[in-house]
């Protein structure tokens, strides 16, 4: 499949230049770049099916659990901008290939895993290399698609795999821990890679950029603590709460060096994160959409999950393909907005609509009870939420890279992947310490009323999401007024280098 190319005239055999046949390949582009965006996303959910069958195998308490989750987040959030930068110097294929043979060796070792300590130090490495990755899939996917209505239909494709592959994660978890084996929720990750790798090299032409930037090492050193610091911060008080000493500590720290990173950004002339890319209104508010629906969308995924699964007893598989609908609505509308509402109408309204969609989605599932049915209450709001999130998540990820400079590509990419990183991290924490606190605050207020404890915690358990959805839907609401505010009215700038070929040779 290989083409050769006349070096003088950079003609193949049949007349063809590379930019042609980049241009006339683009769409299997998108399907290699979809499918590594696809298994970062996954990768987020996946294991967390897999996590009480991982523990008996492996023989580790509940109290370690949860650094099979975190050990991939923090090492994912934290390097994210690190990645995006790379992507800048080393080239976005170089980048992009590195991260998938990383992630794909880390899935291995993770999947062959004797101890926990083993499983635990394949997670942190994941992150690592999908912290290359992710970014350098956004950013190809900007310079392979320069046409404006093309584009808007890939970002609606990207869109919607990174809003819907928590979901996916949660079916394909269940499916593999049922009919195989937990360690295949890691090893489906080789499968997934091979082929991306493959297309990766075919397909993908090398980059090269005029451009390249010095590496920022005191901001890089910077940011990545500040990160660090915050996620696991939040994760911190989703397990010993808000008041305890470390949750404030590395809160309190974390914000400081962010603040600080920002201060040296604003005077370093070689900055990791340049101002001008966040300092954009458009940019700006598409980076806070990410943030926002990061934390909204949790509430969806992680407590919808839990009624599902308790309340209404559906296997890890039921509960996967309950949220199916959900993601066919999310596709159709990601697609449908980016490829036709966005050129004509700009995201302002598409984003600030779709959140408000969105809560509404949210505010039919807070009329949940311990008698709710799926077909009655749960699916036309996960109906509505498809629409809700797919209507300003793709818009938000396409105006996020809007206008940006060829050099400022990859880390314009990875604020992207962080702010919707470091929303779920704070979703997490701050929709379970809620939702906890909800519980027994029900349970303590209802004591005299129910005689069967059982009930009485079933009762507190659908109080608790309840209690979650309403403030979820809270932050959706907020977010429609933070980006009918302040994302300017208009068509998306035109990201320089849109008249010319998709890749510089």
């Amino acid at each position: 499949m290989t083409t050769t190319y006349d070096t003088a005239d950079g003609l193949s055999a049949n007349g063809e230049s590379r930019e042609e046949r980049h241009h006339r390949l683009r769409w299997v582009v998108l399907g290699v770049l979809g499918l590594a965006q696809l298994m970062v996303v996954l990768d987020a959910t996946i294991v967390n099916i897999a996590l009480p069958h991982a523990q008996e195998s492996l023989g580790f308490g509940d109290a370690d659990r949860q650094w099979i989750v975190t050990a991939y987040s923090l090492a994912f959030g934290s390097l994210l901008l690190l990645g995006g930068r790379l992507s800048d110097l080393l080239g976005r294929k170089t980048t992009f290939i590195v991260g998938l043979v990383g992630f794909a060796v880390m899935s291995a070792i993770g999947g062959a895993a004797v101890n926990f300590d083993m499983l635990v130090v394949a997670r942190a490495g994941q992150g690592v290399f999908g912290a290359l990755l992710a970014p350098a899939a956004l950013s190809l996917l900007t310079t392979t698609f320069t046409d404006p209505a093309e584009r808007g239909k890939a970002f609606g494709i990207f869109g919607a795999i990174a809003g819907g592959g928590g979901a996916l994660g949660l079916l394909l978890g269940g499916m593999l821990t049922e009919w195989a084996d937990w360690r295949w929720c890691l090893y489906v990750n080789l499968v997934i890679a091979a082929i991306a790798l493959v297309g990766a090299v075919l397909f993908i032409g090398a980059h090269k950029t005029e451009h390249r930037p010095k590496l920022d090492l005191p901001g890089v050193i910077t940011v990545s603590i500040a990160l660090f610091s915050i996620v696991y911060g939040f994760s911190n008080a989703e397990t010993n709460g808000w008041a305890d000493w470390a949750t404030i500590t590395w809160l309190v720290v974390g914000a400081v060096l962010l603040a600080g990173f920002v201060w040296w950004q604003s005077r370093t002339p070689h900055a990791l994160l340049p101002l001008r890319v966040i300092l954009d209104r458009t940019r700006g508010g598409s980076y806070l959409a990410v943030f926002i629906v990061g934390i909204g969308m949790f509430g969806i995924f992680l407590f919808l999950t839990y009624y599902l699964q308790v309340n209404l007893h559906f296997s890890p598989i039921q509960t996967g393909l309950a949220f199916l609908p959900m993601i066919g609505m999310l596709i159709v509308t990601a697609t449908t907005s980016t490829g036709v509402l966005l050129p004509r109408f700009g995201p302002r309204w598409l984003m600030a609509g779709g959140m408000l969609i969105a809560a509404v989605g949210m505010v039919l599932l807070t009329q949940l009870t311990d008698t709710s049915t799926y077909a009655a209450h749960v699916l036309p709001a996960l109906l509505i939420m498809g629409v809700g999130l797919g209507a300003s998540m793709a818009p938000a990820m396409q105006g996020a890279v809007s206008g940006v400079l060829p050099e400022d590509a990859g880390v314009a990419s990875a604020t992207v992947n962080t702010m919707q990183q470091v929303g779920g991290s704070v979703g997490t924490a701050l929709l379970s310490t809620i939702a906890a606190s909800a519980a027994a605050s029900y349970a303590t207020s209802h004591a005299g009323q129910v005689a069967n404890p059982a009930a009485l915690q079933q009762l507190a358990a659908v109080h608790s999401y309840t209690t979650a959805f309403w403030v979820a839907a809270a932050v959706f609401a907020a977010g429609a007024v933070i980006s009918a505010l302040l994302v300017p009215n208009g068509k998306l700038p035109v990201t320089e280098g849109d008249e010319a070929p998709a890749m510089a040779h």
